[in-house]
Protein backbone atom coordinates (compact mmCIF):
# COMPACT_ATOMS: atom_id res chain seq x y z
CA UNK A 1 0.00 0.00 0.00
CA UNK A 2 2.94 2.15 0.85
CA UNK A 3 4.67 1.61 -2.52
CA UNK A 4 1.36 2.01 -4.43
CA UNK A 5 0.69 5.37 -2.38
CA UNK A 6 4.42 6.81 -3.51
CA UNK A 7 3.94 5.98 -7.51
CA UNK A 8 0.67 7.65 -7.33
CA UNK A 9 2.14 10.85 -5.38
CA UNK A 10 5.15 10.56 -8.48
CA UNK A 11 2.12 10.63 -11.08
CA UNK A 12 1.20 13.78 -10.21
CA UNK A 13 4.53 15.72 -10.51
CA UNK A 14 4.46 18.16 -13.20
CA UNK A 15 6.92 17.15 -16.26
CA UNK A 16 9.25 19.32 -17.86
CA UNK A 17 10.42 18.16 -21.51
CA UNK A 18 13.16 19.74 -23.89
CA UNK A 19 12.34 22.00 -26.82
CA UNK A 20 15.24 21.60 -28.86
CA UNK A 21 17.23 18.96 -29.84
CA UNK A 22 20.58 18.68 -32.27
CA UNK A 23 23.02 16.35 -32.66
CA UNK A 24 26.25 16.01 -31.15
CA UNK A 25 29.93 15.66 -32.40
CA UNK A 26 31.04 12.16 -31.65
CA UNK A 27 32.07 11.02 -28.22
CA UNK A 28 31.17 14.23 -26.87
CA UNK A 29 32.83 14.14 -23.08
CA UNK A 30 32.23 17.82 -21.38
CA UNK A 31 30.17 20.69 -21.65
CA UNK A 32 30.95 24.48 -21.04
CA UNK A 33 29.56 27.47 -20.98
CA UNK A 34 31.16 31.44 -20.83
CA UNK A 35 31.08 33.10 -17.86
CA UNK A 36 28.67 35.26 -19.78
CA UNK A 37 26.32 32.39 -21.33
CA UNK A 38 27.26 33.88 -25.15
CA UNK A 39 29.20 30.57 -26.16
CA UNK A 40 29.44 26.97 -25.19
CA UNK A 41 32.73 24.26 -25.34
CA UNK A 42 31.92 20.62 -26.36
CA UNK A 43 35.35 18.93 -25.60
CA UNK A 44 34.91 15.50 -28.00
CA UNK A 45 36.84 12.89 -29.86
CA UNK A 46 39.71 14.80 -32.30
CA UNK A 47 39.82 17.67 -30.19
CA UNK A 48 37.10 20.53 -29.23
CA UNK A 49 34.25 22.98 -30.40
CA UNK A 50 32.99 26.37 -29.59
CA UNK A 51 29.14 27.10 -30.51
CA UNK A 52 27.45 30.00 -29.91
CA UNK A 53 24.61 29.47 -27.33
CA UNK A 54 21.58 31.10 -28.52
CA UNK A 55 21.67 29.21 -31.87
CA UNK A 56 23.44 25.71 -31.02
CA UNK A 57 25.48 26.19 -34.11
CA UNK A 58 29.51 25.49 -34.18
CA UNK A 59 31.46 28.68 -35.03
CA UNK A 60 34.80 27.50 -34.17
CA UNK A 61 36.99 24.12 -34.01
CA UNK A 62 39.84 22.86 -33.05
CA UNK A 63 40.66 19.05 -34.37
CA UNK A 64 43.66 16.77 -33.94
CA UNK A 65 43.70 13.01 -34.51
CA UNK A 66 43.87 10.17 -31.73
CA UNK A 67 42.79 13.33 -29.12
CA UNK A 68 39.87 12.66 -26.98
CA UNK A 69 39.12 15.78 -24.51
CA UNK A 70 37.84 14.38 -21.55
CA UNK A 71 37.36 17.78 -19.50
CA UNK A 72 36.89 21.52 -20.26
CA UNK A 73 36.12 24.75 -19.03
CA UNK A 74 35.74 28.13 -20.58
CA UNK A 75 35.82 32.02 -18.96
CA UNK A 76 35.78 35.11 -20.41
CA UNK A 77 39.55 36.86 -20.19
CA UNK A 78 38.43 40.17 -22.43
CA UNK A 79 35.62 41.68 -24.65
CA UNK A 80 35.01 38.57 -27.28
CA UNK A 81 38.18 36.70 -25.97
CA UNK A 82 37.96 33.32 -23.94
CA UNK A 83 40.26 31.11 -22.67
CA UNK A 84 39.81 27.29 -22.71
CA UNK A 85 41.56 24.97 -20.40
CA UNK A 86 41.22 21.31 -21.39
CA UNK A 87 42.41 17.78 -20.23
CA UNK A 88 42.59 14.87 -22.93
CA UNK A 89 42.35 11.25 -21.92
CA UNK A 90 45.96 10.88 -21.96
CA UNK A 91 46.47 13.30 -18.95
CA UNK A 92 47.47 16.50 -20.93
CA UNK A 93 46.46 19.56 -19.91
CA UNK A 94 46.18 22.87 -22.78
CA UNK A 95 45.31 26.29 -22.53
CA UNK A 96 43.37 27.31 -25.42
CA UNK A 97 41.85 30.97 -26.69
CA UNK A 98 38.77 31.49 -28.41
CA UNK A 99 38.94 34.94 -30.66
CA UNK A 100 37.30 36.35 -33.95
CA UNK A 101 36.02 33.09 -34.84
CA UNK A 102 38.95 31.16 -34.11
CA UNK A 103 40.42 28.67 -31.77
CA UNK A 104 44.28 28.96 -30.96
CA UNK A 105 46.69 26.74 -29.02
CA UNK A 106 48.54 28.93 -26.39
CA UNK A 107 50.56 26.46 -24.31
CA UNK A 108 50.75 22.71 -23.69
CA UNK A 109 51.21 22.80 -19.76
CA UNK A 110 52.69 19.26 -18.85
CA UNK A 111 54.18 18.60 -22.15
CA UNK A 112 56.37 14.67 -21.81
CA UNK A 113 59.75 14.98 -22.83
CA UNK A 114 61.05 12.20 -21.28
CA UNK A 115 58.31 8.67 -21.65
CA UNK A 116 60.18 7.83 -17.72
CA UNK A 117 58.97 10.96 -16.50
CA UNK A 118 55.74 11.35 -18.09
CA UNK A 119 53.66 13.58 -15.71
CA UNK A 120 49.61 13.19 -15.70
CA UNK A 121 47.43 16.17 -15.05
CA UNK A 122 44.28 14.59 -12.68
CA UNK A 123 42.18 18.40 -12.77
CA UNK A 124 42.81 21.30 -14.02
CA UNK A 125 40.71 24.70 -13.57
CA UNK A 126 40.89 28.46 -14.26
CA UNK A 127 40.32 30.92 -11.85
CA UNK A 128 37.36 33.69 -12.62
CA UNK A 129 38.55 36.04 -15.35
CA UNK A 130 41.19 33.73 -16.35
CA UNK A 131 44.32 35.03 -14.62
CA UNK A 132 45.32 31.91 -13.43
CA UNK A 133 44.96 28.12 -13.58
CA UNK A 134 45.54 25.19 -10.69
CA UNK A 135 46.82 22.04 -12.36
CA UNK A 136 46.96 18.70 -10.07
CA UNK A 137 50.03 16.88 -11.27
CA UNK A 138 50.71 13.40 -10.56
CA UNK A 139 54.18 11.69 -11.85
CA UNK A 140 55.81 8.34 -10.75
CA UNK A 141 53.87 8.24 -7.42
CA UNK A 142 54.66 11.62 -6.44
CA UNK A 143 51.57 14.46 -6.72
CA UNK A 144 51.79 18.19 -6.31
CA UNK A 145 49.95 21.56 -6.94
CA UNK A 146 51.16 23.93 -9.82
CA UNK A 147 49.54 27.27 -10.08
CA UNK A 148 50.11 29.38 -13.00
CA UNK A 149 49.96 33.20 -13.58
CA UNK A 150 48.79 33.70 -17.39
CA UNK A 151 50.23 36.49 -19.12
CA UNK A 152 46.73 37.31 -20.76
CA UNK A 153 47.92 41.14 -21.93
CA UNK A 154 50.83 39.75 -23.63
CA UNK A 155 48.39 36.88 -25.09
CA UNK A 156 45.93 39.38 -26.32
CA UNK A 157 48.24 41.64 -27.99
CA UNK A 158 49.35 38.28 -29.90
CA UNK A 159 45.95 37.11 -30.84
CA UNK A 160 45.64 40.40 -32.31
CA UNK A 161 48.60 40.08 -34.02
CA UNK A 162 47.37 36.54 -35.62
CA UNK A 163 43.87 38.22 -36.58
CA UNK A 164 46.01 40.52 -38.93
CA UNK A 165 48.37 37.58 -40.14
CA UNK A 166 45.16 36.01 -41.17
CA UNK A 167 43.99 38.76 -43.14
CA UNK A 168 47.06 38.84 -45.08
CA UNK A 169 46.36 37.86 -49.01
CA UNK A 170 49.38 35.51 -48.68
CA UNK A 171 48.77 34.00 -45.20
CA UNK A 172 45.90 31.92 -43.74
CA UNK A 173 47.19 30.57 -40.69
CA UNK A 174 49.21 32.17 -37.29
CA UNK A 175 51.96 29.55 -37.31
CA UNK A 176 54.55 32.75 -36.44
CA UNK A 177 53.03 33.84 -33.98
CA UNK A 178 54.83 32.88 -30.71
CA UNK A 179 53.03 32.64 -27.68
CA UNK A 180 53.93 34.42 -24.65
CA UNK A 181 54.39 31.24 -22.21
CA UNK A 182 53.40 30.54 -18.38
CA UNK A 183 54.21 31.62 -15.70
CA UNK A 184 54.37 29.15 -12.07
CA UNK A 185 53.57 31.32 -9.76
CA UNK A 186 53.68 28.76 -7.14
CA UNK A 187 54.26 24.98 -6.96
CA UNK A 188 52.58 23.23 -3.77
CA UNK A 189 53.53 19.80 -2.11
CA UNK A 190 52.01 17.70 0.00
CA UNK A 191 52.62 18.73 3.40
CA UNK A 192 55.60 16.90 5.41
CA UNK A 193 56.92 17.14 9.25
CA UNK A 194 60.60 18.95 9.36
CA UNK A 195 63.81 15.93 10.12
CA UNK A 196 63.92 15.71 12.99
CA UNK A 197 60.09 15.97 14.67
CA UNK A 198 59.38 12.96 17.05
CA UNK A 199 56.65 11.12 15.70
CA UNK A 200 56.12 8.42 18.46
CA UNK A 201 52.41 9.82 20.03
CA UNK A 202 50.15 12.77 20.43
CA UNK A 203 52.08 13.41 23.83
CA UNK A 204 55.83 12.81 22.59
CA UNK A 205 55.96 15.20 19.79
CA UNK A 206 58.09 17.94 19.72
CA UNK A 207 56.68 21.26 18.58
CA UNK A 208 58.81 23.81 16.87
CA UNK A 209 56.08 26.39 15.54
CA UNK A 210 52.59 26.51 15.39
CA UNK A 211 52.63 25.20 11.76
CA UNK A 212 54.61 22.13 12.55
CA UNK A 213 52.31 21.18 15.50
CA UNK A 214 49.54 20.89 12.98
CA UNK A 215 51.72 19.29 10.25
CA UNK A 216 52.00 16.53 13.63
CA UNK A 217 48.62 16.19 14.39
CA UNK A 218 47.84 14.69 10.35
CA UNK A 219 51.20 12.33 10.62
CA UNK A 220 50.17 10.84 14.18
CA UNK A 221 46.69 10.43 13.26
CA UNK A 222 47.87 8.05 10.08
CA UNK A 223 50.73 6.62 12.23
CA UNK A 224 47.57 5.33 14.87
CA UNK A 225 45.66 4.22 12.03
CA UNK A 226 48.47 2.52 10.30
CA UNK A 227 49.35 0.62 13.90
CA UNK A 228 45.53 -0.69 13.70
CA UNK A 229 46.75 -2.62 10.36
CA UNK A 230 50.48 -3.62 10.14
CA UNK A 231 53.03 -4.01 12.59
CA UNK A 232 55.65 -1.35 10.67
CA UNK A 233 58.23 0.05 12.70
CA UNK A 234 57.77 3.84 13.56
CA UNK A 235 60.21 4.71 11.03
CA UNK A 236 58.90 2.60 8.56
CA UNK A 237 55.53 4.39 9.22
CA UNK A 238 56.52 8.08 8.63
CA UNK A 239 58.46 7.36 5.94
CA UNK A 240 55.27 5.42 4.08
CA UNK A 241 52.84 8.20 5.36
CA UNK A 242 55.30 11.02 4.33
CA UNK A 243 55.54 9.38 0.89
CA UNK A 244 52.30 8.01 0.37
CA UNK A 245 50.51 9.49 -3.04
CA UNK A 246 47.87 12.36 -2.01
CA UNK A 247 45.18 13.78 -3.87
CA UNK A 248 44.71 17.94 -3.73
CA UNK A 249 41.27 20.10 -4.01
CA UNK A 250 42.09 23.52 -4.52
CA UNK A 251 39.85 27.02 -4.25
CA UNK A 252 40.73 30.04 -5.94
CA UNK A 253 40.00 33.40 -3.49
CA UNK A 254 39.12 36.49 -4.16
CA UNK A 255 40.40 39.57 -1.73
CA UNK A 256 38.62 39.87 1.57
CA UNK A 257 40.60 42.74 3.32
CA UNK A 258 41.72 41.27 6.16
CA UNK A 259 44.63 39.52 6.21
CA UNK A 260 48.45 40.85 4.84
CA UNK A 261 48.19 40.10 0.91
CA UNK A 262 44.52 40.78 0.21
CA UNK A 263 45.62 44.81 0.94
CA UNK A 264 48.26 44.56 -1.89
CA UNK A 265 45.05 43.87 -4.30
CA UNK A 266 42.95 46.89 -3.61
CA UNK A 267 44.03 47.94 -7.01
CA UNK A 268 42.81 45.34 -8.77
CA UNK A 269 39.74 44.49 -10.30
CA UNK A 270 37.24 42.42 -7.81
CA UNK A 271 37.36 38.59 -9.70
CA UNK A 272 41.14 38.76 -9.48
CA UNK A 273 42.60 35.92 -7.27
CA UNK A 274 44.74 36.84 -4.62
CA UNK A 275 44.94 33.16 -2.79
CA UNK A 276 44.66 29.67 -3.45
CA UNK A 277 43.72 27.52 -0.35
CA UNK A 278 44.29 23.73 -0.99
CA UNK A 279 43.42 20.63 1.42
CA UNK A 280 44.91 16.95 1.15
CA UNK A 281 43.18 13.64 1.11
CA UNK A 282 43.61 12.35 4.87
CA UNK A 283 44.63 15.76 6.26
CA UNK A 284 43.14 17.54 8.95
CA UNK A 285 44.12 21.01 7.46
CA UNK A 286 43.26 24.09 5.50
CA UNK A 287 46.03 25.56 3.59
CA UNK A 288 46.19 29.21 1.81
CA UNK A 289 48.85 30.54 -0.49
CA UNK A 290 48.90 34.13 -1.63
CA UNK A 291 49.37 34.28 -5.12
CA UNK A 292 53.05 35.88 -5.96
CA UNK A 293 55.91 34.63 -8.16
CA UNK A 294 58.38 32.58 -7.13
CA UNK A 295 61.47 34.47 -6.27
CA UNK A 296 63.98 34.01 -9.00
CA UNK A 297 66.61 33.87 -6.61
CA UNK A 298 65.05 30.30 -5.40
CA UNK A 299 62.65 29.32 -7.73
CA UNK A 300 63.30 25.60 -6.28
CA UNK A 301 61.99 26.33 -2.61
CA UNK A 302 58.51 25.05 -1.36
CA UNK A 303 56.57 27.55 -0.24
CA UNK A 304 55.32 28.00 3.20
CA UNK A 305 51.51 28.26 3.91
CA UNK A 306 50.59 31.75 4.32
CA UNK A 307 47.65 30.64 6.96
CA UNK A 308 46.57 27.90 8.31
CA UNK A 309 42.67 26.56 8.84
CA UNK A 310 42.93 23.34 11.71
CA UNK A 311 40.24 21.25 11.50
CA UNK A 312 39.06 18.44 14.55
CA UNK A 313 38.79 15.93 12.07
CA UNK A 314 39.93 14.79 8.44
CA UNK A 315 38.56 16.78 6.09
CA UNK A 316 36.12 14.54 2.98
CA UNK A 317 34.74 16.90 0.88
CA UNK A 318 34.80 21.22 0.96
CA UNK A 319 33.01 24.22 -1.50
CA UNK A 320 33.76 28.18 -1.51
CA UNK A 321 30.94 30.72 -1.80
CA UNK A 322 30.27 32.68 -4.52
CA UNK A 323 32.24 35.83 -3.27
CA UNK A 324 35.14 32.95 -1.72
CA UNK A 325 34.01 34.69 1.78
CA UNK A 326 33.06 31.52 3.66
CA UNK A 327 34.83 28.04 3.48
CA UNK A 328 32.65 24.94 3.98
CA UNK A 329 34.71 21.54 5.01
CA UNK A 330 33.09 18.43 5.02
CA UNK A 331 34.52 16.37 8.08
CA UNK A 332 34.51 12.76 9.32
CA UNK A 333 31.60 12.30 11.72
CA UNK A 334 29.12 13.92 9.66
CA UNK A 335 30.42 17.28 10.62
CA UNK A 336 30.42 20.32 8.35
CA UNK A 337 32.56 23.34 9.81
CA UNK A 338 32.39 26.77 8.15
CA UNK A 339 35.17 29.55 8.12
CA UNK A 340 34.79 32.89 7.86
CA UNK A 341 37.51 34.02 6.11
CA UNK A 342 36.96 38.08 6.79
CA UNK A 343 36.83 37.12 10.91
CA UNK A 344 39.91 34.65 10.32
CA UNK A 345 37.28 32.23 12.64
CA UNK A 346 34.56 29.81 12.06
CA UNK A 347 31.64 30.61 11.35
CA UNK A 348 29.68 27.45 12.88
CA UNK A 349 30.55 23.95 13.22
CA UNK A 350 27.13 21.58 12.68
CA UNK A 351 27.28 17.79 13.14
CA UNK A 352 24.44 16.84 10.74
CA UNK A 353 24.05 13.05 11.49
CA UNK A 354 25.70 10.53 13.52
CA UNK A 355 23.92 7.67 12.01
CA UNK A 356 24.56 9.11 8.14
CA UNK A 357 27.64 7.43 5.98
CA UNK A 358 30.60 9.36 5.35
CA UNK A 359 29.90 12.96 3.45
CA UNK A 360 30.92 13.29 -0.29
CA UNK A 361 29.70 16.71 -1.76
CA UNK A 362 28.83 19.68 -0.65
CA UNK A 363 27.78 23.27 -2.38
CA UNK A 364 27.03 26.60 -0.95
CA UNK A 365 23.05 27.26 -1.44
CA UNK A 366 21.57 31.11 -1.99
CA UNK A 367 17.09 30.52 -1.65
CA UNK A 368 16.20 33.49 0.19
CA UNK A 369 15.50 36.98 -0.38
CA UNK A 370 18.14 39.34 1.50
CA UNK A 371 17.07 42.58 3.84
CA UNK A 372 18.39 45.91 1.99
CA UNK A 373 19.48 47.81 4.84
CA UNK A 374 22.89 47.29 5.55
CA UNK A 375 22.60 47.92 9.23
CA UNK A 376 21.26 44.09 9.36
CA UNK A 377 24.31 42.76 7.96
CA UNK A 378 26.04 40.95 11.01
CA UNK A 379 22.57 40.23 12.72
CA UNK A 380 20.81 38.71 10.00
CA UNK A 381 24.12 36.71 8.04
CA UNK A 382 23.08 33.14 7.48
CA UNK A 383 24.56 30.62 5.00
CA UNK A 384 22.96 27.52 3.49
CA UNK A 385 24.60 24.73 2.39
CA UNK A 386 23.72 21.62 0.60
CA UNK A 387 25.33 18.35 1.86
CA UNK A 388 25.46 14.45 0.05
CA UNK A 389 25.80 11.71 2.00
CA UNK A 390 27.42 8.63 0.30
CA UNK A 391 24.70 6.37 1.24
CA UNK A 392 22.18 9.36 -1.06
CA UNK A 393 20.95 10.87 1.79
CA UNK A 394 20.84 14.73 1.07
CA UNK A 395 20.85 17.78 3.80
CA UNK A 396 20.41 21.34 4.31
CA UNK A 397 22.07 23.34 6.85
CA UNK A 398 21.39 27.29 7.90
CA UNK A 399 23.67 28.55 9.85
CA UNK A 400 25.76 32.06 10.74
CA UNK A 401 26.94 33.44 13.91
CA UNK A 402 24.20 34.72 15.76
CA UNK A 403 21.66 32.12 14.77
CA UNK A 404 20.66 28.85 15.59
CA UNK A 405 21.92 26.37 12.99
CA UNK A 406 19.41 23.96 11.39
CA UNK A 407 19.74 20.82 9.52
CA UNK A 408 17.30 19.26 7.76
CA UNK A 409 17.26 15.97 5.68
CA UNK A 410 15.68 16.49 1.78
CA UNK A 411 16.30 13.06 0.99
CA UNK A 412 16.52 9.53 2.79
CA UNK A 413 19.40 7.08 2.56
CA UNK A 414 19.32 4.19 0.46
CA UNK A 415 19.07 1.19 2.94
CA UNK A 416 18.91 -1.87 0.05
CA UNK A 417 20.79 -2.71 -2.89
CA UNK A 418 17.70 -2.60 -4.86
CA UNK A 419 17.51 1.03 -4.18
CA UNK A 420 20.99 1.70 -6.03
CA UNK A 421 19.04 3.00 -9.18
CA UNK A 422 18.01 5.82 -7.38
CA UNK A 423 21.44 6.71 -5.88
CA UNK A 424 22.20 10.90 -6.84
CA UNK A 425 24.65 11.57 -9.59
CA UNK A 426 24.24 14.96 -9.95
CA UNK A 427 22.97 17.18 -7.02
CA UNK A 428 23.46 20.78 -7.95
CA UNK A 429 22.12 24.23 -6.88
CA UNK A 430 20.60 26.08 -9.70
CA UNK A 431 21.80 29.71 -9.48
CA UNK A 432 18.71 31.30 -11.47
CA UNK A 433 16.10 28.84 -9.59
CA UNK A 434 15.35 30.38 -6.26
CA UNK A 435 15.24 27.40 -3.85
CA UNK A 436 15.77 24.65 -6.40
CA UNK A 437 18.14 22.24 -6.79
CA UNK A 438 19.13 19.34 -9.84
CA UNK A 439 19.45 15.56 -9.21
CA UNK A 440 20.26 13.20 -11.23
CA UNK A 441 20.16 9.56 -10.50
CA UNK A 442 21.78 6.44 -11.21
CA UNK A 443 18.66 5.16 -12.97
CA UNK A 444 17.81 7.99 -15.33
CA UNK A 445 15.74 10.01 -13.77
CA UNK A 446 16.28 13.78 -13.78
CA UNK A 447 13.96 16.01 -11.43
CA UNK A 448 13.90 19.65 -9.38
CA UNK A 449 13.37 19.80 -5.79
CA UNK A 450 12.13 22.80 -3.58
CA UNK A 451 14.93 22.94 -0.79
CA UNK A 452 12.43 24.58 1.53
CA UNK A 453 9.33 22.64 0.97
CA UNK A 454 11.17 19.46 0.45
CA UNK A 455 8.80 18.86 -2.64
CA UNK A 456 9.76 17.70 -6.40
CA UNK A 457 8.57 20.47 -8.07
CA UNK A 458 9.18 18.50 -11.91
CA UNK A 459 10.82 15.67 -13.36
CA UNK A 460 12.67 16.48 -16.55
CA UNK A 461 11.58 14.24 -19.44
CA UNK A 462 14.30 13.09 -22.08
CA UNK A 463 12.31 11.41 -25.40
CA UNK A 464 12.20 7.80 -25.12
CA UNK A 465 14.15 7.24 -28.05
CA UNK A 466 17.04 9.33 -26.80
CA UNK A 467 17.32 8.27 -22.92
CA UNK A 468 20.30 10.43 -20.85
CA UNK A 469 23.99 9.23 -21.08
CA UNK A 470 25.91 8.08 -19.38
CA UNK A 471 23.44 8.56 -16.35
CA UNK A 472 26.76 7.86 -13.50
CA UNK A 473 28.43 10.78 -14.89
CA UNK A 474 26.43 12.28 -17.22
CA UNK A 475 27.42 15.03 -19.94
CA UNK A 476 25.45 18.58 -19.30
CA UNK A 477 25.91 22.40 -18.32
CA UNK A 478 23.62 25.12 -16.79
CA UNK A 479 23.38 28.54 -18.32
CA UNK A 480 22.44 31.08 -15.82
CA UNK A 481 22.22 34.12 -18.43
CA UNK A 482 19.88 32.13 -20.75
CA UNK A 483 18.32 30.11 -18.20
CA UNK A 484 18.65 26.80 -19.25
CA UNK A 485 20.19 23.28 -19.25
CA UNK A 486 22.27 21.19 -21.53
CA UNK A 487 22.46 17.60 -21.38
CA UNK A 488 23.53 14.81 -24.13
CA UNK A 489 21.63 11.53 -24.49
CA UNK A 490 22.03 9.03 -26.66
CA UNK A 491 20.16 6.96 -29.16
CA UNK A 492 18.24 3.81 -27.32
CA UNK A 493 19.19 0.48 -29.41
CA UNK A 494 15.81 -0.69 -29.72
CA UNK A 495 14.60 2.83 -31.81
CA UNK A 496 17.38 2.47 -34.17
CA UNK A 497 16.15 1.43 -37.97
CA UNK A 498 18.56 -1.27 -38.16
CA UNK A 499 21.92 -2.89 -35.98
CA UNK A 500 24.30 -1.72 -37.80
CA UNK A 501 22.99 2.17 -38.28
CA UNK A 502 25.41 4.39 -35.73
CA UNK A 503 23.94 5.57 -32.15
CA UNK A 504 23.63 9.38 -32.82
CA UNK A 505 24.14 11.40 -29.39
CA UNK A 506 21.76 14.65 -29.38
CA UNK A 507 22.06 17.84 -27.25
CA UNK A 508 18.51 18.49 -25.29
CA UNK A 509 17.99 21.85 -23.85
CA UNK A 510 15.17 22.89 -21.58
CA UNK A 511 14.14 26.26 -21.17
CA UNK A 512 13.70 26.98 -17.67
CA UNK A 513 12.51 30.83 -18.00
CA UNK A 514 9.86 29.34 -20.08
CA UNK A 515 8.51 27.42 -17.78
CA UNK A 516 4.97 28.17 -15.81
CA UNK A 517 5.69 25.57 -13.45
CA UNK A 518 9.08 27.22 -12.44
CA UNK A 519 8.13 30.92 -13.06
CA UNK A 520 7.38 31.33 -9.15
CA UNK A 521 11.29 30.22 -8.78
CA UNK A 522 12.97 32.40 -11.38
CA UNK A 523 15.48 35.31 -10.32
CA UNK A 524 16.78 38.01 -13.08
CA UNK A 525 20.34 36.83 -12.21
CA UNK A 526 22.40 34.65 -9.76
CA UNK A 527 22.65 37.41 -6.49
CA UNK A 528 24.69 37.37 -3.83
CA UNK A 529 23.35 37.31 -0.56
CA UNK A 530 23.63 40.62 1.83
CA UNK A 531 25.76 38.39 4.33
CA UNK A 532 28.37 37.22 1.59
CA UNK A 533 29.22 41.33 0.42
CA UNK A 534 32.77 41.55 1.63
CA UNK A 535 34.13 44.79 3.67
CA UNK A 536 37.38 45.85 3.46
CA UNK A 537 39.17 45.43 6.96
CA UNK A 538 43.23 46.66 6.21
CA UNK A 539 44.16 47.02 10.30
CA UNK A 540 44.31 44.64 13.01
CA UNK A 541 42.15 47.27 14.90
CA UNK A 542 39.15 46.88 12.83
CA UNK A 543 39.64 43.06 12.15
CA UNK A 544 39.87 42.51 16.25
CA UNK A 545 36.51 44.89 16.23
CA UNK A 546 34.63 42.92 13.61
CA UNK A 547 35.01 39.88 15.12
CA UNK A 548 34.18 40.73 18.88
CA UNK A 549 31.46 42.49 17.10
CA UNK A 550 30.06 39.04 16.21
CA UNK A 551 31.06 37.22 19.00
CA UNK A 552 28.82 39.67 21.06
CA UNK A 553 25.90 38.54 18.86
CA UNK A 554 26.29 35.18 19.01
CA UNK A 555 27.15 34.75 23.43
CA UNK A 556 23.41 33.27 23.61
CA UNK A 557 23.45 30.19 21.21
CA UNK A 558 27.32 29.61 22.39
CA UNK A 559 25.75 29.78 26.21
CA UNK A 560 22.70 27.18 25.26
CA UNK A 561 25.27 24.88 23.33
CA UNK A 562 27.73 25.10 26.88
CA UNK A 563 24.50 24.30 28.83
CA UNK A 564 23.71 21.58 26.50
CA UNK A 565 26.72 20.36 26.91
CA UNK A 566 26.82 20.06 30.68
CA UNK A 567 23.86 18.66 30.83
CA UNK A 568 24.28 15.67 28.50
CA UNK A 569 27.84 15.34 30.30
CA UNK A 570 25.80 14.68 34.11
CA UNK A 571 23.69 11.93 32.57
CA UNK A 572 26.49 10.21 31.19
CA UNK A 573 28.11 10.40 34.41
CA UNK A 574 24.84 9.67 36.01
CA UNK A 575 24.29 6.32 33.72
CA UNK A 576 28.06 5.47 33.97
CA UNK A 577 27.61 5.45 38.14
CA UNK A 578 24.27 3.84 37.98
CA UNK A 579 26.00 0.76 35.87
CA UNK A 580 29.11 0.44 38.36
CA UNK A 581 27.08 0.29 41.17
CA UNK A 582 24.91 -2.17 39.72
CA UNK A 583 27.82 -4.45 38.28
CA UNK A 584 29.39 -4.23 41.77
CA UNK A 585 25.86 -5.24 43.41
CA UNK A 586 26.36 -8.45 41.34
Amino acid sequence: MEAACKEAEKSRWETLEPSVATELPESTNCLSFSEDGRYLSLGHSQGLSVWCASSLTCVADWLEDRLEITSIQMNRMAEMAYLLGTIDDMGVARVFAYHCDSIHLLNVVNIMEDINKRSICMTFELSQGGHYGAASISCNGAVWLEVYHFPLEAWLKELEMAVSQTQEPNSSEDMDVKWSPLAVATKIKPPKTPEGTALEGPDEVQMTDFLTNYLAVDIVTKSCRLDKHSVNTDEEKTKETNKSPRCCTQHFLLPCGQFPGDSKAKSQPAEFPVAVCVWWSGSHNLFQYFLQKAPKSKPDVEPMPDLLWPNAKEILCSAVSRCTRYIALGLENALVCVWDRQSGSPLSVVLISATDSALCRMQFVDYRPVSTDDSQTFTTAEVHLLVACKSGALHTITTGRGTQSCTMLLTERLLEPKDSGDLPTITESVPFLQGLFLQVQRNGKMFLQDVINKQTVCCLILPKTHPIATPCNPVYALNSKQQTLLIRGDQDPSYRASSKEDSQSQLFIFHFGESDILKQYIVSAPYSPQQQKTLSFVTLEETCNLYLQQRALCADERNKAITQTWTQLQETATMAQQGHHRAAAS
